[in-house]
C-alpha cells in the first residue's frame, strides 16, 4: 500500500512539474494576445440578458433564452412549428443573449488572463463590474436557470439540451477562481456569486431539464459532467465533483468512446469533424477539471482499455492534417476547423507530448468565426493551469 501511494504521488508530482513548465510555454505563447484582448475588454461596458428580449420567449426579462439551432420554419406550414435539418443553423433563430454570454466569456476570460500573468487588480476590478451585473445585480442578473434555452416554435419553450449553452460560463468561472486564489475579490461579493452558482448546480441536478441533458448519450451529456464540475469545484460542492468523476468513469468514457479511441455517435452527425473535436475538447476538459491528488483521471481506464490518451491519439492527425480525414466532410464550418484545440494542450500536459504541445502552439489561438468560437468550451486555456 505504501509503494501504491509513492508511485501516485511520484506520478502526480511529475504532472504538477509538466504543468509547470507548460504554465511557461503557455504564457510565452499567448501574452501578446492575451493583453491585447484584456485591452479590448478594460473598454467594454456590461450587458446581460436583460438588455434584450425575444417576444417568442416564454420566460421574463432576467431569463435566459435561446432557440434550437436546426430549426427551420416548415415550408408546407410556414406559421407552423419549426421542423429539424440536423447541421443547417437558422440564421433568423434569437442568439441576442448566447453572443452576451459568449461575449461576457470573453471578456472575464481575457482580464482574469491578463491579472494572472501580471498581477495587476486593474484587471479585476474591471471584471467585477461585469461579473456583479450577471450575477450579483438584480436589475440586470440572469436567472439561475436556463429553462427557456434552446426554444423551438410551436414544439417547446425549452428544452434540456439548451443547458449546452453556458458551457460558456466555463472561462468565467475559471476567471473567478485565479481571482480568488489571488485574494482579488472582497468576501462578500463572492459569496453572492457563489451563491448564484450554488442555486444553478441545485436547477442542474434537479430540474427534468437537468436530468435530461445530464443522461445525453453524445456531447450534450460530456457537456454536462463539464460545467457542473467546473462550478462545483467553485463552489467546493465535494458531493456533486464526486458524483461528476464517476460518471466520466463509468458513463461517459465506457459509452461514448470507441476502442480506437474515436466518439461513433459523433461521427454519424452532419458535421462529424467539428462535433468530434467539440466532444474531445469536453472530455479533456473534464478531466483537467476534475483531476486532483488523489484521482487524476487522465490515469484512468476502464477495463477494456479506453482512456483519453486513446481519444486524443486518434484525433490528433487529423488536427495536424485535415487533408487525412477518412469521414465525411463537414456540411457547415469545414474550413473553419481545426484550431488551437483545448484537448491538445491539456493532453499535452497530462501525458508530456511535446508533439501535440507543437501542434497546439501552430494553429490558431484567437479565432473570429461566430460558430467556432461558440462551440470552444476553453478559450482562455492559461487560466485551467499553474
Amino acid at each position: 500500500m505504501k509503494r501504491l501511494f509513492f508511485v501516485i504521488a511520484v506520478c502526480f508530482s511529475c504532472t504538477a512539474f509538466a504543468q509547470s513548465s507548460a504554465y511557461k510555454e503557455v504564457a510565452a505563447t499567448l501574452k501578446s494576445q492575451i493583453l491585447k484582448e484584456a485591452a479590448w475588454a478594460m473598454q467594454q461596458k456590461p450587458e446581460t440578458v436583460t438588455a434584450s428580449h425575444c417576444e417568442r420567449s416564454a420566460g421574463g426579462k432576467h431569463d435566459f433564452y435561446s432557440e434550437g439551432d436546426y430549426w427551420w420554419p416548415d415550408p408546407k406550414n410556414p406559421n407552423g412549428p419549426y421542423i429539424q435539418r440536423d447541421g443547417l443553423s437558422n440564421p433568423d433563430n434569437f442568439v441576442a443573449h448566447r453572443l452576451a454570454m459568449i461575449r461576457f466569456s470573453r471578456i472575464v476570460g481575457a482580464l482574469a488572463s491578463a491579472y494572472k500573468i501580471t498581477g495587476d487588480k486593474k484587471y479585476v476590478t474591471q471584471a467585477l463590474v461585469h461579473i456583479k451585473a450577471w450575477f450579483v445585480d438584480t436589475t440586470t442578473m440572469m436567472n439561475p436557470n436556463l429553462q427557456y434555452a434552446q426554444a423551438i416554435k410551436g414544439v417547446a419553450t425549452g428544452r434540456g439540451i439548451g443547458i449546452i449553452d453556458t458551457i460558456q460560463l466555463l472561462d468565467v468561472i475559471y476567471g473567478l477562481m485565479a481571482m480568488e486564489n489571488g485574494k482579488a475579490i472582497d468576501a462578500v461579493t463572492l459569496e453572492k456569486i457563489k451563491a448564484w452558482f450554488r442555486q444553478y448546480e441545485l436547477w442542474l441536478t434537479t430540474h427534468p431539464y437537468g436530468k435530461d441533458e445530464m443522461n445525453a448519450k453524445n456531447n450534450h451529456g460530456t457537456c454536462w459532467v463539464m460545467q457542473t464540475a467546473a462550478f462545483a469545484k467553485f463552489t467546493k460542492n465535494d458531493t456533486l465533483l464526486a458524483f461528476c468523476r464517476d460518471r466520466y468513469k463509468n458513463v461517459l468514457l465506457p459509452n461514448q468512446m470507441e476502442q480506437d479511441g474515436s466518439f461513433p455517435l459523433e461521427l454519424k452527425r452532419t458535421k462529424p469533424f467539428g462535433y468530434a473535436l467539440f466532444n474531445l475538447d469536453a472530455m479533456s476538459t473534464t478531466c483537467q477539471v476534475l483531476s486532483d491528488k488523489k484521482d487524476n483521471l487522465w490515469n484512468y481506464k476502464t477495463n477494456d482499455g479506453r482512456y483519453m490518451e486513446k481519444g486524443i491519439a486518434f484525433m490528433h492527425p487529423f488536427i495536424a492534417d485535415k487533408n487525412k480525414w477518412p469521414y465525411a466532410k463537414d456540411v457547415m464550418y469545414w474550413d473553419n476547423w481545426p484550431v488551437a484545440q483545448p484537448a491538445l494542450l491539456f493532453g499535452a500536459i497530462a501525458y508530456n507530448n511535446k508533439t501535440w504541445l507543437a501542434t497546439w502552439k501552430k494553429l490558431e489561438h484567437d479565432p473570429q468565426v461566430e460558430e467556432v468560437i461558440r462551440n470552444l468550451p476553453v478559450r482562455h486555456p492559461i487560466l485551467y493551469i499553474e
